[in-house]
């Protein structure tokens, strides 16, 4: 199981570098992908995934990425999107009554903010000015601080975080995952400001959106893990060997994607 994981993680690796690195509509198109599968994930819960509603949000999802890459007045259009978005599925929920519950059309339109908007945030931090630099922070706190987090809990974690959700994290493993996610990214600005020319890394700055990117880290990695309880499955999916679907992999990031991008935002510009 561990060369299983380990060979997943050096692939996903390396599909991350050749597409971040060119950033662009490259990077853009795999996001979108990746959500496709992710909501296609999601909606199999809601027994939703090839039926009108999923379908509806997998289009919804298109449409998004669409106005994200070529969209001008991306505000305004997306609220257009989101209300158009939930008309249809409105509609499709009366037209087909009763072959739809309420609680199945709430999932599809959840699904749509969830995973598409909230990846889609790696390609917004990607195109800041130091995006090319910044955009690994995503990263950095989210698998570093899980990987921190799990280490020292296995070392001296006695407290439970969430006893009855996920009994093997500790609140000691959580606070070494911050403060774990917090020195990472200070290594990586002094290793920025060592290796890239023309780039002036605040390394107070980069461990503080990496030390609150592993708090909110944290917090999307349990709620996807509730998500699953609640319906008694163990994986989203099996897509990933060794890590399960899209969303196994990609809780934390999902959560962590839209803090990095605003944190960068109000701390570097």
């Amino acid at each position: 199981m561990f060369k299983t994981r380990l060979l997943s993680g050096i692939l996903l690796v390396l599909i991350a570098l050749a597409t971040i690195i060119p950033g662009g509509f490259v990077l853009a198109a795999v996001l979108c992908l990746i959500s496709l599968k992710g909501m296609h994930e999601l909606y199999q819960i809601a027994k939703v995934q090839n039926k009108l509603p999923g379908i509806v949000g997998m289009f919804a999802a298109v449409v998004y990425y669409c106005l994200l890459i070529f969209g001008s007045g991306m505000e305004d259009w997306f609220a257009m999107t989101a209300i158009g978005f939930l008309i249809i599925l409105m509609a499709v929920y009366v037209f087909t009554f009763p072959e739809y519950k309420a609680e199945q059309i709430m999932v599809v339109y959840f699904g749509l903010f969830y995973v598409t908007v909230m990846l889609s945030y790696v390609y917004r931090t990607r195109m800041l000015a130091q995006g090319a630099f910044l955009v690994w922070l995503v990263f950095l706190c989210s698998w570093g601080s899980d990987t921190c987090a799990y280490c020292v809990g296995m070392l001296i974690g006695k407290h439970k975080m969430a006893p009855v959700l996920s009994p093997k994290k500790s609140i000691e493993g959580g606070i070494g995952g911050v403060v774990g996610a917090a020195l990472l990214g200070a290594v990586y600005a002094l290793a920025v400001n060592r290796f890239a020319s023309g780039v002036n890394a605040n390394v107070l700055h980069y461990a503080i959106i990496c030390g609150v990117g592993s708090m909110i880290s944290q917090v999307g990695d349990l709620a996807a893990s509730a998500i699953k309880r609640n319906h008694n499955i163990k994986d989203y999916g099996h897509l990933i060997p060794g890590h399960g679907g899209i969303l196994d992999r990609f809780d934390s990031v999902i959560f962590t994607a839209p803090i990095i991008y605003y944190l960068s935002v109000f701390l570097i510009g």
